[in-house]
Formats: C-alpha cells, structure tokens, sequence
C-alpha cells in the first residue's frame, strides 16, 4: 500500500534524521510540519534530498502568544516551499488569550498565500472550525489556495461548510478512536480524506507513532465505510495526487 501522512512533527522526534530516511526507504509520502519558521531550514535540507518527505512552513497558533514576530522570517521564506503548516487558530482555554494574535498572524498567512498561488495549508482548528472558515472565504476562496484540516474538532455543519469550499481533512486513528469525531468523519465524502498521524503526539500502544503507522487510521476508515484497508489506501492515495495536482 503506498502510504500518506500529511501531518507529522518528524523534527520533534529524538531521531529525527533517522525518521527522515525511514519515511523516505518505506516510501511514505511524509509531510513535515514545522512549529515555527526558525525550524524550517533544517526540516528542508533534510526533506529536500528526499522523494517522500516535504517539508511544511509552519507558525504554530499554539505559540503565537511568545513568538508571534517571527510571522517576518516566515514570510521570508515563504517561496522556499509549497507546503504550509502547522497554521490555523486555537481557542482552547489555554490559548484564548492569544486569539486575537493568532488571528491577526493567521490572516496575514493566508493572505501571502493568496497571493503566492499554488500553496498547500495543513490547518490547526481548536475550538475555532468556524473562524477559520471565515478567515478563508475573506482572504482565500478563489481556489488558488489549497487547505487540509488537520486533526478536525468541528461539528458537522462546520465539515459540511468546509467541504463546501473545497477543503479536504486528514485523520488519524487516535482521533477515529473517539465516538463524536467517528460520527464527524461519517459525513465527510470520500475524496476528501487523507490520512496523518500527528506523530509524536498519537501513540502507537507504549511509543510514539510513527508514519509507518499510519495504516492504523486507514484500517478504522476501512472498517467506518466498510471497505478493504487496501481500497482505503488507494483512496487515500488518489485524493493526496487530486490535492497536489494544482
């Protein structure tokens, strides 16, 4: 099965070069997201030599609050990459002090995207599927901009709204392990899913998941739509080549 993982922190694990050159060996396509832009130049030369793993230019929300001037290096380097993430909003309790920044950065990221063209967003959404939404379709709806949601907490309505304006969702088994995101999952269609593991925050029994585990998440797909984990990967497969076609 060929294998998709668009959402892993390869840079925060302890063997980080390692996971890098397994990613590439077992043929995963792997997208590493970054935190902050002051990671991306090592996750890119590190991608770069690679035919499996890119690498994502990230300003976490959950960091906006400390790091949040950092939007300028971002900027900066920007046309290095076509791959943007992790990015988005983050309402939880811990973090909602900070939303206003985090708007304000996240605005201004979608908008140097607009205007690059072609940019592929992996979005954090806590408790902020709504205002993300809204950010997109004020400053990035005309489709030259691609968005995955990234680990979705949304309602349904909130999935539908999103389908709607062409986003696509990447899951992983953690996740479909919970009975409110499963039924949220349930109503998304089929070519709008990819696959993640959000490694090395999933767990694979006593360790951290890998993206060689990302076959975890298509076999609880498989058993939600009742169809073989083979055919689930295909599916997979075929929706990441429609998301990088552009």
């Amino acid at each position: 099965m060929r294998l998709v993982d668009l959402h892993c922190h390869l840079d925060l694990y302890p063997d980080f070069e390692a996971m890098v050159s397994e990613c590439d060996r077992l043929g995963i396509f792997t997208l590493a997201v970054t935190t902050t832009p002051k990671a991306w130049s090592r996750n890119h030369k590190l991608a770069s030599s690679t035919k499996f793993v890119r690498a994502a230019l990230g300003l976490h929300p959950q960091l906006v609050a400390e790091r949040w001037k950092e939007i300028e290096l971002w900027e900066r380097l920007l046309d290095q990459t076509r791959y943007v993430g992790e990015v988005g909003l983050d309402a939880g309790p811990r973090y909602h002090s900070s939303l206003g920044r985090q708007t304000e950065v996240f605005r201004h990221i979608l908008q140097c995207c607009a205007r690059a063209g072609g940019k592929i967003l992996s979005i954090h959404s806590v408790r902020s599927a709504s205002k993300v939404l809204d950010l997109i379709e004020e400053e990035a709806s005309d489709g030259r901009t691609r968005f995955v949601f990234h680990w979705f907490t949304g309602s349904v309505a909130e999935a539908r709204r999103a389908t709607e304006l062409g986003c696509y969702f990447s899951v992983n088994a953690e996740m479909l392990s919970k009975e409110r995101a499963r039924a949220v999952v349930a109503t998304i269609p089929d070519d709008r899913l990819l696959t993640e593991t959000d490694g090395p925050f999933t767990w694979n029994g006593q360790i951290s998941a890998r993206p060689k585990d990302v076959g975890a998440a298509l076999s609880l797909l498989g058993k939600m739509r009742g169809l073989p984990e083979t055919r689930c990967a295909e599916l997979v497969f075929q929706n990441f080549k429609a998301l990088t076609a552009h």
